[in-house]
Protein backbone atom coordinates (compact mmCIF):
# COMPACT_ATOMS: atom_id res chain seq x y z
CA UNK A 1 0.00 0.00 0.00
CA UNK A 2 1.41 3.55 -0.41
CA UNK A 3 -0.16 6.58 0.16
CA UNK A 4 -1.67 8.64 -2.26
CA UNK A 5 -3.22 12.11 -1.51
CA UNK A 6 -5.52 14.33 1.16
CA UNK A 7 -8.48 15.55 -0.75
CA UNK A 8 -9.51 18.92 0.76
CA UNK A 9 -13.63 19.34 -0.24
CA UNK A 10 -14.51 23.20 -0.78
CA UNK A 11 -16.68 25.33 -1.76
CA UNK A 12 -14.46 27.70 -3.16
CA UNK A 13 -12.11 25.99 -5.35
CA UNK A 14 -10.27 28.43 -6.61
CA UNK A 15 -9.68 30.71 -3.89
CA UNK A 16 -8.52 27.61 -1.83
CA UNK A 17 -6.35 26.50 -5.15
CA UNK A 18 -4.71 30.25 -4.82
CA UNK A 19 -4.29 30.42 -1.45
CA UNK A 20 -2.26 26.94 -1.93
CA UNK A 21 -0.07 27.81 -5.11
CA UNK A 22 0.65 30.52 -2.21
CA UNK A 23 2.01 28.14 0.06
CA UNK A 24 3.99 25.50 -2.15
CA UNK A 25 5.23 27.81 -5.12
CA UNK A 26 3.54 25.70 -7.73
CA UNK A 27 0.98 25.80 -10.06
CA UNK A 28 -1.84 23.37 -9.04
CA UNK A 29 -2.76 20.67 -11.96
CA UNK A 30 -6.46 20.62 -12.76
CA UNK A 31 -7.51 17.91 -14.65
CA UNK A 32 -10.75 18.72 -14.69
CA UNK A 33 -12.86 21.62 -13.75
CA UNK A 34 -14.00 20.91 -10.03
CA UNK A 35 -10.51 19.24 -8.84
CA UNK A 36 -6.77 20.53 -8.71
CA UNK A 37 -3.86 19.11 -6.87
CA UNK A 38 0.19 19.37 -6.12
CA UNK A 39 2.42 17.28 -6.47
CA UNK A 40 5.96 16.54 -5.47
CA UNK A 41 7.61 13.97 -3.19
CA UNK A 42 5.25 11.98 -1.19
CA UNK A 43 1.86 12.06 -1.32
CA UNK A 44 -0.68 14.82 -2.99
CA UNK A 45 -2.56 17.35 -1.93
CA UNK A 46 -6.06 17.05 -3.73
CA UNK A 47 -8.67 20.01 -3.60
CA UNK A 48 -12.38 19.32 -5.19
CA UNK A 49 -15.33 21.38 -5.27
CA UNK A 50 -18.17 19.57 -2.75
CA UNK A 51 -20.08 18.85 -6.29
CA UNK A 52 -17.26 15.77 -6.55
CA UNK A 53 -18.59 14.43 -3.12
CA UNK A 54 -22.41 14.64 -3.56
CA UNK A 55 -22.72 11.18 -4.19
CA UNK A 56 -21.81 10.44 -0.12
CA UNK A 57 -25.00 12.55 1.27
CA UNK A 58 -23.58 15.40 3.23
CA UNK A 59 -20.56 12.67 4.47
CA UNK A 60 -17.89 15.44 3.75
CA UNK A 61 -18.20 19.35 4.63
CA UNK A 62 -16.11 22.03 3.82
CA UNK A 63 -14.67 24.68 6.56
CA UNK A 64 -15.32 21.38 9.24
CA UNK A 65 -11.87 20.74 10.39
CA UNK A 66 -10.63 20.72 13.63
CA UNK A 67 -8.60 17.71 13.75
CA UNK A 68 -5.79 18.03 10.93
CA UNK A 69 -2.64 19.67 10.45
CA UNK A 70 -0.96 20.07 6.12
CA UNK A 71 2.30 20.44 6.54
CA UNK A 72 5.00 21.64 4.19
CA UNK A 73 8.34 21.26 5.02
CA UNK A 74 9.91 24.36 4.12
CA UNK A 75 14.23 26.10 4.05
CA UNK A 76 12.68 29.32 5.12
CA UNK A 77 9.84 29.28 7.53
CA UNK A 78 10.24 33.28 8.27
CA UNK A 79 9.72 33.87 4.68
CA UNK A 80 7.49 31.69 3.97
CA UNK A 81 5.28 33.51 6.39
CA UNK A 82 6.23 36.75 5.23
CA UNK A 83 5.33 36.19 1.68
CA UNK A 84 1.92 34.48 2.49
CA UNK A 85 1.45 37.76 4.49
CA UNK A 86 -1.10 36.02 6.88
CA UNK A 87 -3.38 38.37 9.20
CA UNK A 88 -5.72 38.38 12.11
CA UNK A 89 -7.75 34.83 12.51
CA UNK A 90 -5.43 33.28 10.22
CA UNK A 91 -2.23 33.17 12.15
CA UNK A 92 -2.28 30.45 14.39
CA UNK A 93 1.16 30.85 15.75
CA UNK A 94 3.61 33.51 14.30
CA UNK A 95 7.28 31.96 13.39
CA UNK A 96 8.62 30.54 16.10
CA UNK A 97 10.99 27.86 17.74
CA UNK A 98 9.40 24.35 19.53
CA UNK A 99 10.78 22.92 22.08
CA UNK A 100 11.88 20.12 20.36
CA UNK A 101 13.96 22.32 17.76
CA UNK A 102 11.59 22.62 14.88
CA UNK A 103 10.86 25.72 13.50
CA UNK A 104 6.80 26.29 12.39
CA UNK A 105 4.50 28.81 11.47
CA UNK A 106 0.84 27.87 12.00
CA UNK A 107 -2.11 29.96 9.36
CA UNK A 108 -5.49 28.56 8.23
CA UNK A 109 -6.50 28.02 4.85
CA UNK A 110 -9.44 30.07 3.38
CA UNK A 111 -11.59 26.77 4.88
CA UNK A 112 -10.19 27.27 8.59
CA UNK A 113 -7.76 23.98 8.50
CA UNK A 114 -4.29 24.57 10.12
CA UNK A 115 -1.12 24.23 8.01
CA UNK A 116 2.11 23.93 9.45
CA UNK A 117 5.49 25.56 7.52
CA UNK A 118 8.11 24.06 9.50
CA UNK A 119 11.91 23.23 9.12
CA UNK A 120 13.81 20.86 10.89
CA UNK A 121 17.12 21.85 13.25
CA UNK A 122 20.36 21.59 11.63
CA UNK A 123 22.56 18.98 12.00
Amino acid sequence: MSFASIRIVNADLDRMVAFYERVTGQKAERPAPPFAQFGGPGAALAIADTSTVAMLGGAMAPAANRSVFIEFEVDDVDGCFAALQPEGDEVVLAPTTMPWGNRSALVRDPDGNVVNLFSRPAG
